[in-house]
């Protein structure tokens, strides 16, 4: 059953086996205009509530987290992957040092999916962006096969739907 943290932030714990759970993380971050005391917060409940989750749980931190993370793979090496669009902003600063934190890695740009990246086009500008992840735990990489935009997907949303192929090991 679903979960309310807050009305950024639902969690939902899915049984796997009789001992091994998943536990998903949808998020809805604040965007680079928000003041930065409503990002901390953000962050801060999103730390609070990570910390809590067992470390044999199988993760997935999905959602709208409104920001570019980069292709700074020598700064993240760990975190993220080689093939992102743009330069890092101040927002994609606080998600990679959570992703550093938690030992957490960006699956979007793990995998090369021309033209199947991005997730939302900028409104007034008409370039598009690549603001929506699909975040697991470094050790469990190798569960998520692939992670790319859909663009064929009917939504009422400005944003693409983004789908990630996994198989979880247990």
């Amino acid at each position: 059953m679903p979960r309310p943290v807050s009305d950024r932030i639902m969690t939902m714990k899915l049984p796997l086996s009789k001992d091994n759970f998943a536990t998903i993380i949808s998020v809805y971050a604040p965007t680079m205009t928000n003041p930065d005391e409503n990002k901390d917060a953000f962050y801060n409940l999103l730390a609070s509530l990570l910390s809590g989750i067992p470390r044999t749980d199988k993760l997935l931190l999905i959602g709208d987290f409104n920001v570019r993370i980069g292709r700074d793979n020598d700064k993240w090496p760990m975190f993220i992957g080689k093939h992102e669009i743009v330069k890092c902003n101040s927002n994609g600063e606080l998600l990679l040092a959570q992703c550093s934190e938690f030992e957490l890695i960006v699956t979007n740009i793990m995998f090369k999916q021309d033209g199947r990246k991005t997730t939302w086009m900028h409104p007034r500008f008409g370039h598009w962006h690549m603001i929506d992840f699909i975040i697991t735990r470094c050790r469990d990489k190798m569960d998520l096969h692939s992670t790319r935009a859909i663009r064929e997907a009917n939504c009422w949303t400005d944003h693409e739907m983004l789908r990630s192929k996994v198989a979880f090991r247990i």
